[in-house]
C-alpha cells in the first residue's frame, strides 16, 4: 500500500536463511512456469494495464501502449516479455496481506474511543517523534481535531497500522477509506518477536490472529505488548477511490485482490508482471502484478500477495507462510542486458 506495507513484519523470526549474496539472473523459458498455460492470462493483463502507464522507461512505455490493444494475452506476454528468476541468496518467502475493516464512529462514545489520528504537522519535519506509549497515553493529541474516527477495537486499530490502509464501517452504514498518511519515525519493533522472546510462544506458532487473541485474553499486558512497537502510524481519507475497488498501492493505484502482489523494488520493477508459484498447502500458480511495496518485503524471492478487503481476506492472509517462486516478467532487451557479459 502507499506506506511500506509491516502486515508481515511481525513473522520477521522465520526469515533466517543465508546471507545476501550477489544477486543471480537466469532467463528461463515459458515452458518452465508450472501451470502457465492454465492461467487466466486476460485478468493479469488488466490489472498490468492498470499501472503501467505510470511506469517511465521507454521500454515499459512501449509494452504498456501494445497492451491497450491485445485481445490474446497469453500471446501477448509471450511475444514481448521473457521469464527472468532473480536470486539474492536468501530463502524464498511468500505471506499474505489485506484491507482490514473495522467499525467505528465519527464522534467517540463509551464504546468507539479508541482515536484513528491524521499526522500532527510537526511530526512531518521531526526526524523521529513522540514514541507509541507517549502518543497514546500522553495529551499532545487531545483538543485538536486530528481525529479521523474512533474505533471499537485497539487491537484491530494497531494491526490497521501495520496493514498502513482499511475502511472504517460507521454507524450510520457510511464507510470511511483510510491510508497511510505518515508515521513517527520509529523503528518496527515485532510484537511475535517479544511474544517468543518472553517464551509464551515459540517462533513457529507466531501469527496474526495468535497476537490478537493473546492481547484480548491479557488486556492489560497486551496493552504493553503493543506498546513495545515504538512505531506509530497516522492515516489520511481516501475515498476519492471508488468502494468496489482495491486499495491504493505505491503506485498511487488500486490494486487486484490476488492479482497484486508487494515485492522489493530493488530487484522487482514496479508494474512488471511476476509469475507466483506458491507452494505449502495451498499451491498458488498465478501472473500477478509487482504494484506494491513493504518494509518486510526485502529480498529477490519475497513476496506478499494482497487477499482483498474484509475479515475473511484476512483470515486467508494470515496463515500465509510459504515457500516458493517468483519469476518476473521483463523486456525481451532488459531481460537479456541483465546477463554476465560473454554468455551465450
Amino acid at each position: 500500500m502507499t506506506r511500506a506495507v509491516l502486515a508481515a513484519a511481525f513473522v520477521g523470526l522465520m526469515m533466517s536463511g543465508p546471507a545476501a549474496a550477489e544477486t543471480h539472473y537466469t532467463i528461463l523459458d515459458f515452458d518452465d512456469l508450472d501451470g502457465w498455460a492454465e492461467d487466466d492470462h486476460n485478468a493479469a493483463l488488466t490489472v498490468f494495464r492498470d499501472t503501467c502507464g505510470d511506469m517511465k522507461d521507454p521500454d515499459w512505455q512501449a509494452l504498456c501502449a501494445l497492451a491497450g490493444d491485445q485481445t490474446d494475452a497469453k500471446a501477448f506476454f509471450e511475444l514481448f516479455f521473457r521469464p527472468v528468476m532473480i536470486e539474492d541468496g536468501k530463502d524464498p518467502l511468500f505471506t499474505g496481506y489485506f484491507e482490514p475493516e473495522l467499525r467505528g464512529s465519527t464522534s467517540p462514545t463509551e464504546r468507539f474511543r479508541y482515536p484513528v489520528y491524521r499526522m500532527p504537522p510537526e511530526a512531518r519535519t521531526a526526524p523521529q517523534w513522540l514514541s507509541r506509549r507517549k502518543i497514546e497515553t500522553g495529551d499532545e493529541m487531545k483538543g485538536r481535531g486530528l481525529e479521523i474516527a474512533w474505533v471499537d477495537d485497539p487491537v484491530e486499530l494497531f494491526f490497521l497500522q501495520i496493514q498502513g490502509s482499511g475502511r472504517i464501517r460507521l454507524t450510520d452504514g457510511r464507510s470511511v477509506r483510510v491510508g497511510y498518511g505518515g508515521s513517527n519515525g520509529h523503528d518496527y519493533r515485532s510484537v511475535g518477536i517479544e511474544l517468543v522472546r518472553r517464551g509464551i510462544y515459540e517462533a513457529h506458532q507466531v501469527s496474526a490472529e495468535v497476537i490478537k487473541n493473546w492481547v484480548r485474553r491479557n488486556p492489560v499486558e497486551g496493552e504493553e505488548l503493543l506498546q513495545h512497537n515504538d512505531s506509530y502510524v497516522f492515516f489520511r481519507t481516501v475515498n476519492h477511490v471508488p468502494s468496489e475497488r482495491g486499495p491504493l498501492g505505491a503506485m498511487n493505484r488500486s490494486i487486484t485482490a490476488m492479482r497484486s502482489v508487494a515485492v522489493d523494488p530493488a530487484f522487482i520493477p514496479l508494474g512488471a508482471p511476476v509469475w507466483i508459484e506458491k507452494d505449502g498447502k495451498d499451491p498458488l500458480r498465478r501472473l500477478m502484478v509487482a504494484q506494491d511495496t513493504g518494509s518486510a518485503i526485502k529480498g529477490a524471492q519475497r513476496a506478499d500477495i494482497f487477499f482483498g478487503t474484509g475479515k475473511a481476506a484476512g483470515q486467508m492472509a494470515g496463515k500465509l507462510r510459504d515457500p516458493g517462486r517468483m519469476i518476473a516478467l521483463l523486456p525481451i532487451q532488459r531481460a537479456y542486458a541483465m546477463l554476465p557479459v560473454g554468455f551465450e
